[in-house]
């Protein structure tokens, strides 16, 4: 039996509260980022944006999550043009049920925080794909490629 996705509920870059069953029925890509703005995150956010016509013609969605506050958020969606939606998890609770908030390095300096990852859920909630500490290209390639399997 396959493993059920972290039920969560966080605020989008506009405030709004967003959970993940508000998606029941449809398979979404989640992608946590360390920090909007950044250059591998642009990277990430804005090659799954350019991907998005085509994991929307397969009935897919996109969210990515990251600890930033909706504000700084919704200026980045905004400045990248984003077609999906951004969360809001400060607190990191949401990064930690899904093993995703662990030791970084940056510069020799370790430190707490997003790792890179991405995690394909069905219409059932059941996680399809895991990966963790990925690179942001490939992140796209392989979260697309499982989409449209």
């Amino acid at each position: 039996m396959p493993n059920k996705a972290p039920a969560f509920t966080l605020n989008n870059d506009e405030g709004k509260p967003v959970s993940l069953s508000d998606f029941a029925g449809k398979r979404v890509l989640i992608f946590f980022f360390p920090k909007a703005g950044t250059p591998g995150c642009t990277t990430q956010a804005c090659g799954f944006r350019d991907a998005f016509p085509k994991i929307s013609d397969v009935g897919a969605t996109v969210i990515g999550i990251s600890p930033d506050q909706p504000g700084a958020l919704a200026k980045w969606r905004t400045n990248q043009k984003l077609p999906y939606i951004l969360l809001s998890d400060p607190d990191h609770k949401v990064a930690e049920a899904f093993g995703v908030w662990g030791e970084r390095s940056m510069y020799g300096r370790k430190f707490m925080g997003i790792v890179r990852s991405h995690f394909i859920i069905d219409g059932e909630s059941n996680l399809i794909e895991s990966q963790l500490g990925v690179n942001p290209k490939t992140s796209i390639e392989k979260g697309v490629a499982s989409l449209l399997k």
